[in-house]
């Protein structure tokens, strides 16, 4: 399984770029699975149901399933944030996993970076940034490949090539 992700400040527009690339990379035949970092309190659940009122009385874990999908919600109640690599270890193997976030992780990333946010290029302190994909010119110098953040397509080519996946030769939806 191959692991890629995607940094970026808060409001780079990390999000609205990969749920661009997921349906682009499915389309090209290849499985993708993601991780999403938080940097805020966040619950998967809502007051009133089941599986929330097995958390809060005191459940590590909870795992709740349907015929659509199944869930499962692990309690820290005090222990460390687990690292990225042990959150890999319990995703199933698929082609690729985009990991969102995790911005000083030690994996392969791209950099969403807006010049009109005025925040500094991740890129001129982290190594594991490979490319940046950006709206605008940017004024930093920096030894990696620079995309058009709007160039879904590109993106999705640039990823496949970097992660040695194969990839289908028209894309869906380009003309021919």
């Amino acid at each position: 399984m191959k692991v890629f992700g995607l940094a970026g400040w808060s409001g780079s527009g990390k999000t609205t770029l990969l749920v661009k690339l997921i349906p682009e990379l499915v389309g090209r035949g290849i499985t993708v699975s993601t991780i999403k970092h938080a940097h805020h309190k966040f619950d998967v659940d809502k007051p009133g149901k089941d599986s929330y009122e097995h958390r809060q009385a005191g459940a590590s874990e909870v795992l709740i399933s349907s015929s659509n999908r199944w869930a499962l919600m692990h309690e820290l109640r005090g222990a460390p944030e687990p690292s990225l690599d042990e959150l890999i270890s319990h995703m199933s193997p698929v082609d690729l996993l985009m990991v969102e976030g995790f911005k000083y992780g030690d994996h392969p990333k791209l950099e969403v970076h807006r010049p009109s946010e005025g925040k500094p290029l991740l890129a001129v302190q982290d190594d594991r940034v490979v490319a940046i994909a950006c709206d605008d010119e940017l004024t930093e110098a920096k030894d990696c490949r620079r995309l058009d953040l709007n160039d879904v397509p590109a993106i999705a080519d640039f990823i496949l090539d970097y992660c040695g996946l194969q990839k289908e030769e028209v894309r869906h939806g380009a003309a021919d």
